[in-house]
């Protein structure tokens, strides 16, 4: 039998190692984009986790890491544990790395007014996360647009699963409603992950459900 229940996988959920260990905070969700069913969670880890707090003033690439749903023993709302040790978690690839973009026309002309200015010149930098094409991540905080209007609906605030597939989005609106509401998977749009796009009408929006959570 599964141990998820219906209403898993929230972000913010403290994770906790197979020994015990804090491991960090659920960040981002992976689900697939024509289904919407869960296929990853992406853990943040905390500064103690990660070794940032052992080397204060350092930069860290990323803090990200990408955890198999076969890895997660239980969940509730608040609180995610794993199959997994904290070394087998470390030894996990980070869920985005970043490497230098190719060389453009443009580069060239920056290179050489840097030259002149003796302004120093850093090439850009590419993300790239460890997911497929076929998976798009949601996390909270993420844009909420109405259609392809350029008008903004909101931020998503959680996620509300049912087992592993995705029911909806719970957003806090931008100026429509005096409390968060439910956007169900019906009425979202498969995007980038930048932002998810909402194809309803403006007459719509007060007709959707407020979000009380039990």
């Amino acid at each position: 039998m599964s141990p998820f229940a219906a209403t898993d996988f929230h972000p913010g959920a403290a994770t906790y190692t197979a020994d015990g260990v804090h491991v960090g905070t659920l960040h981002r969700v992976i689900v697939d984009r024509e289904s919407w069913d869960l296929q990853h969670i992406v853990v943040q880890e905390t500064r103690r986790f990660s070794g940032h707090l052992f080397a204060p003033g350092t930069a860290l690439i990323t803090d990200d890491v990408v955890i198999p749903l076969d890895a997660v023993a239980g969940v509730t709302h608040d609180r995610v544990e794993l199959t997994m040790t904290a070394a087998a978690i470390r030894s996990l690839p980070p869920y985005l790395s970043y490497h230098i973009a190719p060389w453009t026309g443009r580069d060239s002309t920056m290179h050489a007014l840097s030259i002149l200015s003796g302004a120093p010149f850093v090439r850009p930098l590419v993300e790239t996360a460890d997911k497929t094409e076929e998976e798009l991540e949601i996390r909270a905080g993420e844009k909420i647009m109405l259609g392809r209007t350029g008008h903004r609906l909101g931020r998503v605030r959680d996620v509300l699963f049912d087992g592993r597939e995705l029911v909806g989005v719970v957003m806090h609106p931008d100026g429509f409603f005096t409390e968060d509401v439910i956007l169900q998977v019906r009425f979202l749009d498969r995007s980038d992950d930048l932002v998810l796009f909402a194809h309803l009408t403006e007459a719509d929006l007060e007709f959707l459900s407020p979000f009380h959570p039990a």
